[in-house]
């Protein structure tokens, strides 16, 4: 489709993605570094996709039913804003203009931005915290395939996420005040997560003739692990 790039991973099971020279032998980690996108453009693909989830969430800001919603959506769409800024600071360091670095994914994160926005107010909710909880997380993974110095400040940039808990109380919120709310969410959060995996494989350099698939298949796995907890947490059938 096209190339792109939660809480820190410490306590979870997820694959480090490191760079050959820095892995050891028989240490059970998958490498994808020689599929990984290079430096720059990883990114300025996150610095891109982090700016269209403040856009998104500004608008849910401006949707929002009371003013105690306005207030934590603002919250949180400043928590994306700051994560674009922290990709563009990266990408200073190393001398490059961050929106040159940026343009050449503009068209298709729109592209996927409108194809996630939602009928209303909580499906708008619902695809930027489903969506965004599972390329954070799949680039928390790439990050792993960057030099140190910048692995490490894009994993703390990353790791930042009181977005989730914020989307996620609001959507049980409706969900309680209106049972029919959820079923319709559920074929939503259905929906979205074909054109999702999708951007998460077109970060990747692949070959075309399927040979990195056996790598693949347990990085995705666990990601779709822990979006169907997401759903499970929210009363809804991933």
């Amino acid at each position: 489709m096209f190339e792109w790039f939660r809480k820190r991973r410490a306590k979870g099971g997820a694959h480090v993605l490191t760079p050959r020279s820095e892995q050891p032998d028989s240490s059970g980690k998958i490498d994808l570094a020689d599929i990984s996108p290079d430096a720059i453009s990883y990114l300025g693909q996150v610095a891109y996709f982090e700016l269209s989830v403040f856009e998104s969430l500004t608008r849910a800001v401006s949707e929002a039913p009371d003013l105690a919603s306005k207030a934590d959506l603002s919250l949180v769409a400043g928590e994306a804003l700051a994560k674009h800024h922290g990709m563009v600071e990266i990408l200073r360091q190393l001398k490059v203009e961050p929106a040159v670095a940026m343009q050449p994914f503009t068209d298709d994160i729109d592209r996927f931005e409108s194809l996630t926005v939602g009928r209303d107010w909580y499906e708008t909710l619902l695809g930027v915290y489903l969506t965004t909880s599972f390329l954070n997380e799949f680039f928390l993974e790439l990050a792993g395939s960057l030099k140190k110095k910048q692995r490490e400040l894009v994993q703390e940039i990353l790791s930042t996420d009181r977005t989730g808990v914020v989307l996620a109380t609001a959507i049980r919120a409706g969900i309680e005040a209106d049972p029919k709310l959820g079923s319709r969410l559920a074929l939503w959060g259905r929906r979205l997560m074909g054109d999702t995996q999708l951007v998460a494989r077109g970060a990747l350099r692949l070959s075309g003739d399927g040979s990195e698939e056996s790598r693949l298949e347990p990085v995705f796995t666990d990601l779709m692990g822990t979006h169907s907890k997401r759903m499970d947490g929210l009363g809804l059938t991933a």
